[in-house]
């Protein structure tokens, strides 16, 4: 029974997703008009542009190596540096306030700075991606460390625990919904910053694709486009989700 209920559950869920592909279909045959083609023909085309000479996997692998360089640089970093703002006094009273003022800004406002700094190539949406991801999960982990109840703290150096040990066997564990909250947004934000990046005069990359598909009026090839990036989003925030359940169950349960 209990077995019945979830798979009823689960199929609800994908009610909504299936009224809303019927409705798509059936406006734009309606409509019948170019600029708003159906989802039968999107799908096509994104089935052609998949094929061994499409254009797809060349732009969508130059985006990804762009995300995945830029968001696990930016990740350890605001991690590291996280860490050590949120355990260490000195350091929050020297990268707190910095963190404050630039933490606002947001990544895209940093790209006509970037562009007369390091110029058009492949540092540019790899720094965007950085800067996108390094801030929100550096404010994250800094919030989660500092919350932690100093109850905790306190039992743990009664009991003979270092200063290391409390941070890595009590307050980490206990940080970890927050951090994880901080790479569960920004993996998502990651391929939105990354496709306004790549639309600057860079050869390759999805958000290449679509300017290109803009130009010659391909409406499916601009939704397929943004057919991968949503499924994109949609993966990075789930793996993450995946992993904080993974990590955080033993002692959440």
């Amino acid at each position: 029974m209990k077995q019945k209920n979830l798979l009823l559950i689960k199929t609800m869920h994908l009610i909504p997703l299936l009224i809303f592909a019927a409705g798509w279909e059936i406006a734009a045959r309606l409509a019948g008009t170019p600029l708003f083609p159906p989802l039968s023909t999107v799908l096509q085309e994104f089935y052609t542009l998949l094929l061994p000479g499409g254009l797809l996997a060349h732009h969508f692998m130059a985006s990804l190596i762009r995300v995945l360089a830029g968001f696990v640089m930016g990740s350890a970093a605001g991690l590291l540096l996280g860490i050590l703002t949120g355990w260490n006094r000195i350091a929050e009273r020297l990268l707190g306030p910095l963190a404050s003022v630039l933490y606002p800004i947001p990544a895209l406002g940093w790209l006509p700075l970037l562009m007369l700094w390091v110029g058009i190539n492949e540092m540019l949406p790899i720094l965007i991606v950085f800067i996108c991801s390094f801030f929100p999960i550096f404010y994250n982990t800094t919030t989660g460390i500092k919350s932690v109840d100093e109850r905790y703290i306190k039992a743990a150096r009664v009991l003979g625990g270092s200063d290391s040990q409390i941070l890595w066997r009590v307050v980490l564990p206990l940080a970890l919904p927050n951090i994880f909250t901080g790479l569960k947004l920004e993996a998502g934000m990651a391929w939105r910053v990354i496709i306004a990046a790549e639309m600057v005069a860079i050869p390759t990359g999805i958000g290449v694709l679509l300017m290109k598909a803009e130009s010659l009026i391909r409406v499916d090839i601009i939704m397929v486009c943004l057919l991968v990036l949503s499924l994109m989003c949609f993966s990075f925030e789930r793996l993450f989700h995946y992993l904080e359940t993974k990590f955080t169950c033993l002692w959440r349960s």
